[in-house]
């Protein structure tokens, strides 16, 4: 679908945003099954950054970032700005100047698989950015595209209004209705994980929580004293 703008999608509380990005991208996506995870090429530029918003969708054509400045209107405070193309492309779509307008929105990051440039400023901004390259080459305003449509991006389907995480481990989407579901997962995960912390810093080993030693025991595993002769 191209040439809207859709304007009503769904929101995402700012307690659950920020209970998200606590929980972090490699527990939300453990915790929901082990989906929604975005592939490896969408990459955070900066380093200790975690965010979590309700995501408005952009489809832009390559190499034209038009519909970009189209969807700043559409953004509110905590939103996380999604950008997909329709064919692959590495071109600067994104720099210091829609960040200032992103900002001044209130919106809490981007993830653009596409380029973005001005990336040392972007981080002096403190604007975070996901993104699927670094290239200074920049971009035209000239082909229509769409706001809040459902794009696919990172190998995953995003709609407007979904939930996205982002931080150094890279992005995952929950789906709108299943982000309640999700958080108590992940709480659940968290609390797991934080005893078997206790008991690893206590000097237990991951064989013994885990239970692993009948399975490797049935898979083969030997231990010797030393190499037999040959």
């Amino acid at each position: 679908m191209i040439g809207v703008v859709v304007r009503n999608r769904p929101t995402l509380g700012a307690e659950q945003a920020s209970i998200l990005a606590a929980l972090g991208v490699a527990t939300v996506h453990e915790a929901q099954g082990r989906t929604g995870l975005f592939l490896p090429g969408i990459a955070p530029i900066q380093q200790d950054r975690a965010i979590a918003g309700a995501a408005v969708t952009v489809l832009a054509q390559p190499g034209d970032n038009w519909m970009l400045h189209v969807a700043v209107e559409q953004c509110r405070p905590g939103d996380v700005l999604v950008v997909a193309c329709t064919t692959e492309n590495k071109d600067g779509m994104f720099g210091d100047l829609l960040a200032t307008s992103l900002m001044a929105r209130g919106v809490a990051g981007l993830v653009i698989d596409a380029g973005v440039r001005d990336s040392a400023e972007l981080r002096r901004m403190g604007f975070p950015v996901w993104a699927r390259a670094v290239h200074a080459r920049g971009t035209v305003k000239a082909t229509l595209g769409s706001v809040n449509v459902p794009v696919v991006i990172g190998g995953q389907q995003v709609k407007a209004g979904d939930a996205i995480v982002a931080d150094d481990d890279g992005v995952v989407v929950v789906p709108h209705a299943t982000v309640g579901d999700a958080i108590a997962a992940a709480r659940k995960r968290m609390l797991n994980e934080e005893e078997k912390r206790r008991r690893l810093a206590a000097g237990e080993l991951g064989l013994d929580i885990y239970e692993m030693r009948p399975k490797l025991a049935a898979a083969g595993l030997r231990y010797l004293d030393e190499l037999p002769n040959e």
